[in-house]
This record gives C-alpha cells, sequence and structure tokens, in this order.
C-alpha cells in the first residue's frame, strides 16, 4: 500500500464520519410520543401546569384531580415521511402516555380548567380553601 492510497482512504473516511452529524433529523432519532413533559408553577391560589403531549388530540386526553392528585393520560398517534429521493421511510408511533404527581394543597376539582393548544395542555388548578378553626369557647 502506497502513501497515496492511504491519503485516499483517509479522505473518503472524513465525509463517511460527518455525514450523521450534518445530515438532517431523522425520524427516528424525534422524541418518543410517550414521553410527556411537564412544567408546574403556583401562587397563593392556584397550580399552573403545562404538558407537552405531541401527536395527542383534545378527545383523545383526560385529566383527573383527587384531592392534592392529578392523572394526565393520552392516547398518543404520531405519524412521520421522509422522502430522500431515492426511497420513502414512513414511521408511525400508536400508545399511550400518562403521567401523575401531587401538588402538596387539596385542590378544588369543581374549579379546574383545561386547555390543550398546539400539542400544550395547560391546567388551571385552584387550591382549595382551608378549613378554618374556631375556638370554642367553655360555659
Amino acid at each position: 500500500m502506497t502513501a497515496l492510497t492511504r491519503i485516499d482512504e483517509f479522505d473518503d473516511m472524513i465525509p463517511q464520519l460527518f455525514r450523521g452529524f450534518l445530515a438532517p433529523m431523522r425520524a427516528s432519532q424525534m422524541r418518543e410520543p410517550g414521553d410527556l413533559r411537564v412544567d408546574i408553577s403556583e401562587n397563593d391560589k392556584v397550580f399552573s401546569v403545562r404538558a407537552e403531549i405531541p401527536g395527542a388530540k383534545k378527545d383523545d386526553i383526560r385529566v383527573s384531580v383527587s384531592g392534592d392528585m392529578v392523572s394526565i393520560s393520552a392516547e398518543v398517534k404520531k405519524e412521520s415521511e421522509e422522502k430522500d429521493g431515492r426511497a420513502v421511510v414512513r414511521e408511525r408511533y400508536f400508545g399511550s402516555s400518562s403521567r401523575s404527581f401531587r401538588l402538596g394543597s387539596a385542590l378544588d376539582d369543581k374549579a379546574a380548567e383545561a386547555k390543550f393548544e398546539n400539542g400544550v395542555l395547560t391546567l388551571t388548578l385552584p387550591k382549595r380553601a382551608e378549613a378554618s378553626s374556631k375556638q370554642v369557647e367553655i360555659r
């Protein structure tokens, strides 16, 4: 093997090495649809929850509130198609996603509100008024 052959082999390796770095993201590298990410914030009166549910439709999402527990579940359907001139790659994912968590304060489930827009579920969960205590006078 001559020095020139080694250089040619090395030159062929460089494009192959960087092909994966420079290629567009393939469908198989996309985030799994079942991955439900949640952001929670609170103030004195309410908890605000934002949950990313890509691929879900409003009618396929269920939210339940009980005490300080919140449960979110969704049927997720995701399809993608990629064409590179020679072949077509189609990927499909159908499954369910769920997440439950405690917020540490009792929630007013009757006043809870939910909105779903552009793959993001937004919950407004008012805190239940604390039971008041009263000093009882002894006679």
